[in-house]
């Protein structure tokens, strides 16, 4: 048996690695505090760059740095800053033709001599394309020729041999996401242009779906008249299939809501319901919403309240529609 496989077979016991990965979380967590120093005058006209710019953002870099520039370029676009992401070594072999004069690049190395992404920059500057650098080395040969320069540097790697890209590519993904995060609100975006981003997602549908996206509409919504025998509500509750139904007065507006939870109560007092008229057992002045009210919030009004059930109205308590719990599900609101 060699040394080394010795080692192994005795194995780090369960507090060293415990220790160890709380270690690292505690250094990546003060080399991204450290970040807060660095927004600058540097970060803003990183900023302004990235705002004025009629193009897109192209992102680029090499290895872990690249994983990096990939997310940034993804959460970039996603806020509502046009980006994506370019590998700078197939740059040189085609790919430079994906930037354009109008566009912005971001080159994201921790040493800031990443070769691959050096080999690129007398193109883009004959372009006149601005150029943003994330580097852990102000003095490096990206930062130096860069119109604006973020430092991202950190003071150790988590890696016990300081080899391994740990804190610095925390450190990139933090300040990228500061970056993203500061277009965002620069530009106003708001959550139905994010929605729009994201249409085939469960964020998009929860900010996309109107309440009257998915209402039940006229013949389907149902309502008996105020009148009605509690017999006739049972009936128009069947056949519409919601588990309530409205009550209107003369005028049309909804004055009140039998549901499945009243005919309960109501046959556990005893009630005939084959006598009643549903105005004597109906709920008086029901929570209602608008067709124009986004379909997540309805869905905490109704949790709120423990309800099953909607009408929706207009401005004069008049019936537009009807929804339930089970059509928000089947809209993936829920």
């Amino acid at each position: 048996m060699t040394k080394t496989s010795s080692k192994r077979q005795g194995g780090p016991s369960i507090v060293s690695l415990q220790q160890r990965a709380r270690a690292v979380i505690e250094l990546e967590a003060e080399a991204v505090a450290e970040l807060a120093k660095r927004i600058d005058k540097h970060f803003s006209h990183a900023c302004q760059i990235i705002l004025e710019c009629r193009g897109r953002v192209v992102v680029v870099g090499m290895g872990k740095s690249g994983h990096i520039g990939g997310k940034l370029a993804s959460t970039l676009a996603s806020t509502g800053t046009p980006a994506f992401f370019v590998h700078p070594g197939e740059a040189s072999h085609g790919d430079l033709g994906m930037i354009t004069q109008t566009d912005v690049v971001l080159a994201v190395s921790n040493s800031g001599e990443t070769a691959e992404v050096l080999t690129i920059l007398p193109i883009i500057k004959r372009m006149g394309v601005k150029l943003i650098a994330f580097t852990g080395n102000p003095d490096s040969s990206l930062a130096r020729q860069a119109d604006a320069h973020i430092d991202v540097s950190v003071k150790k790697e988590a890696c016990p041999m300081n080899l391994t890209p740990t804190a610095s590519t925390t450190a990139a993904l933090a300040m990228g996401d500061a970056l993203a995060i500061a277009l965002f609100e620069s530009r106003g975006f708001t959550k139905e242009d994010f929605a729009r981003s994201h249409p085939g997602g469960r964020l998009g549908r929860r900010l996309l779906i109107y309440v009257s996206d998915i209402m039940h509409k006229d013949s389907a919504v149902p309502l008996v008249p105020e009148e009605a025998s509690l017999r006739e509500a049972l009936l128009e509750m069947t056949s519409k299939g919601l588990g309530m139904t409205g009550i209107t007065d003369k005028q049309k507006r909804l004055c009140g809501i039998f549901t499945d939870g009243d005919l309960r109560r109501t046959l556990n007092r005893g009630v005939d319901v084959y006598r009643a008229g549903v105005a004597e057992v109906m709920t008086r002045n029901p929570k209602t919403t608008q067709g124009d009210r986004l379909a997540a919030e309805v869905v905490q009004l109704m949790r709120s309240q423990n309800i099953n059930g909607l009408f929706v109205v207009d401005a004069g308590n008049h019936v537009l529609g009807a929804l339930n719990m089970h059509d928000l599900l089947k809209a993936g609101v829920v």
